[in-house]
């Protein structure tokens, strides 16, 4: 049986949120993956890499999984009813329903975490609960068949954890060894409980200005599934 896992990709996507399960997934024989947006021209992640997308929403086959991955780009899609519309479409026969670091917040917009398990970047973990979820602060959190993964590395040990559900987890350990997944970071700065003050206080600061704007964006959708817009 192919198992057909579909990644969203869009304009401004973070790059590593959408390519570390990528690299898991199409390691793993039976499986296809799709890139899924409205057309199939190409577009840039939010660092610059081209990205070319195989499948549209209007011919994308219903998918065994549905992935939505993360960064500067979701703040549109918390708003596009096109691309909500077709994640709903699709979670309604997904046998799994996913996201990668901010994807969350995608979801959350259609109206998938309420009364839900789930995590997402530290930076944005804050505007779950606005969603009706119940915020997690894990590297992978699983609630019935919703698997959300935290910040953009968290995308690579979500993909290996999906992998162990669906198959086993011996095959995905294998998968782990074929690609070295072995982290041994230089620093101990990679959570916000680990990281120097300093540090912290950066990228806080850092991160502070588009978070305000996103908060804006959250109130407005949430306001509008209230009033049954959404």
């Amino acid at each position: 049986m192919t198992l057909h896992i579909g990644l969203l990709v869009f304009p401004n996507v973070q790059q590593l949120d959408l390519t570390g399960p990528y690299d898991v997934f199409a390691t793993m024989p039976g499986v296809v993956v799709h890139l899924v947006w409205k057309h199939l021209e190409p577009l840039q992640s939010s660092t610059g890499l081209t990205l070319v997308p195989t499948a549209t929403f209007a011919d994308c086959i219903d998918l065994d999984v549905i992935c939505v991955p993360g960064g500067v780009g979701v703040d549109v899609l918390m708003e596009d009813a096109q691309t909500l519309a077709f994640i709903q479409h699709q979670a309604a026969t997904a046998q799994y329903v996913t996201s990668v670091c901010t994807g969350a917040l995608v979801l959350g917009a259609a109206g998938l975490l309420k009364g839900r398990r789930a995590t997402t970047h530290w930076a944005s973990h804050s505007l779950l609960e606005q969603f009706g979820a119940i915020p997690v602060r894990e590297r992978v959190v699983r609630d019935g068949n919703l698997m959300t993964g935290g910040g953009v590395t968290a995308g690579i040990d979500f993909a290996l954890t999906l992998i162990s559900e669906v198959f086993d987890a011996d095959t995905a350990r294998t998968i782990q060894l074929q690609l070295e997944y072995a982290p041994a970071p230089p620093y101990d700065s990679g959570r916000p409980d680990s990281a120097p003050a300093n540090i912290l206080a950066v990228a806080t600061d850092r991160a502070m200005q588009g978070l305000l704007a996103r908060r804006q964006i959250v109130e407005r959708v949430t306001a509008a599934m209230d009033n049954g817009r959404v």
